[in-house]
């Protein structure tokens, strides 16, 4: 997002990017905008921005401004929504004025047009979404389970001991789970060549697919035409990109299709899709979803289990009220599974509240409106981004009292049903471009979470002297955001439970 780092460019660039690119025109609107901050000349309120963490910054303008704010950063207008009820009836009740995204013209240089996240609203993503929708629709993610169940018995023996390292494990459990639902692969540890390209083509586009990198080549077509070694840094490894995306579209999609003419393919998602259609472009289509599929997957999951970790260190209450219900429900020798699930809500109150906590995306990912529109009054203009504030949301105190609190409890009735479904969660999104993976991480979530609480207490560490090391929750900036390292101790309190993951190890 554009406004999330434009200081990095500094004035001048910002006064030759705002010229060169016709920005300092406006309309003339025949309502008036929706109140925000007052704005600067040509720069509008990008000196007004908590750059690293600009949901911070949109937070406070809502309580001045109210839920609906405008901004503007170089003639660019934003509109920011601070409320869940606004986000429902703009993207989800107008969801076919508010389904497309901005244009970030790195993405198609750097290889990812295939992006489904970022394409625009039209028939190439219909067509995504169809194919996600026959992969990972509810019913078919259930079938999946017994991967899951094996992934998650997997981090919780690789955990026990653990202080440290569990951005490791974390990813270590999501990319070989998503690897396997996705292509069959059994992956194996970090010297993967799979991962180990994934997580190479992850780090390379961080940098490259950035807004500022899109508003340099946007404003300044012309740069295109140079080698792409004369911007330096990561702009250097764009060729290297290109090649990492091809043979990640191409050479674990050939493989299933190998494994399936020789009879040995494994139950996945591409195989699945292979066994159904017989079409080159819908193979081609397929291509991008999955990988796609992965790559989002890859880190959000894992973020949001760093998230879960951190949040049992910080409230053992919730951590041994959520073991008392597995024990009471489940029994004391026996691992949870899905038909447990119903019976088990405050272990999905659990999840919910991880997620409303602390955003993994604070600010999603952001809409753009293909038409004029109007809403209590306000005028929204044809092209303004959209950007739905999960943060804010997350925050709103008539919804979620003491909102800084991880309480499980305010996703639960007075009788102690949950009150809304997991995948209506706001950070899956809304309207046209809710995730539409949700279901496939719901369930790698729920069984993760119920594997590592029917085994393992969470508790601070100690250091060498046997002193408890306090943790203070920290959080990354960027499109994604995870808990900053920390310490503490995984103990197994259930010896039974123990020793029935590691004979189904074992027997792997």
């Amino acid at each position: 997002m554009l406004f999330t780092y434009i200081l990095a460019l500094g004035v001048s660039y910002i006064i030759a990017l705002a010229v060169a690119s016709g920005l300092t025109r406006r309309r003339v609107y025949p309502l008036s905008l929706p109140p925000g901050p007052r704005q600067l000349p040509i720069l509008g309120n990008a000196l007004q921005l908590d750059t690293k963490r600009p949901w911070l910054t949109y937070t406070a303008w809502g309580k001045t401004y109210g839920k609906i704010i405008h901004s503007r950063i170089l003639g660019i207008d934003l509109i920011i929504i601070n409320s869940e009820t606004i986000a429902r009836e703009l993207l989800d009740k107008r969801s076919a004025n508010y389904s497309t995204r901005p244009v970030i013209r790195t993405t198609e240089l750097a290889g990812l047009g295939f992006n489904t996240a970022s394409l625009p609203y039209g028939e190439t993503l219909r067509q995504h979404r169809k194919i996600f929708h026959q992969v990972l629709r509810a019913e078919v993610s259930v079938s999946y389970h017994e991967i899951h169940s094996r992934h998650a018995n997997e981090l919780v023996i690789n955990l026990l001991g653990a202080t440290s390292n569990l951005q490791e494990q974390t990813q270590a459990y999501t990319e070989s789970l998503i690897m396997a639902v996705t292509y069959g692969h059994l992956a194996h540890g970090h010297e993967d060549l799979f991962l180990t390209r994934a997580n190479e083509l992850s780090e390379i586009a961080k940098h490259i697919v950035s807004p500022e990198r899109a508003a340099m080549f946007t404003a300044f077509p012309f740069l295109e035409k140079l080698p792409f070694w004369c911007f330096g840094g990561a702009f250097a490894h764009m060729g290297r990109c290109r090649e990492l995306v091809q043979q990640l579209l191409n050479e674990p999609f050939d493989e299933v299709k190998a494994q399936i003419a020789d009879g040995t393919a494994s139950h996945s998602l591409v195989a699945d899709f292979l066994s159904q259609v017989h079409d080159d472009a819908d193979e081609e289509t397929m291509k991008g979803v999955a990988l796609m599929g992965y790559m989002v997957g890859m880190d959000t999951t894992a973020c949001t289990l760093q998230t879960f970790l951190l949040a049992m260190v910080l409230y053992p209450d919730v951590q041994a009220r959520a073991r008392a219900e597995i024990d009471q429900v489940v029994g004391y020798d026996k691992m949870p599974c899905l038909d447990d699930r119903a019976s088990l809500p405050y272990l999905d109150a659990i999840l919910r509240e991880v997620m409303r906590w602390y955003p993994v995306g604070p600010l999603g990912l952001p809409h753009a409106t293909s038409n004029d529109d109007v809403y209590d009054g306000y005028f929204i203009p044809k092209g303004a981004i959209v950007i739905v504030n999960q943060w804010a949301l997350s925050r709103d105190e008539d919804m979620f009292p003491d909102a800084s609190r991880f309480d499980p409890s305010r996703h639960l009735t007075v009788d102690g049903k949950l009150k809304d479904p997991f995948v209506h969660h706001f950070a899956f999104g809304h309207g046209r471009r809710i995730c539409p993976g949700r279901w496939f991480a719901e369930n790698s979530l729920w069984t993760a979470v119920s594997a590592i609480l029917a085994v393992l207490r969470i508790d601070h560490a100690k250091d060498s002297n046997g002193d408890r090391i306090e943790v203070n929750p920290e959080f990354s900036t960027g499109l994604v955001v995870h808990p900053e390292p920390f310490h503490c101790s995984f103990e197994s309190v259930n010896t039974a439970r123990e020793g029935h993951l590691r004979e189904m190890m074992k027997s792997k």
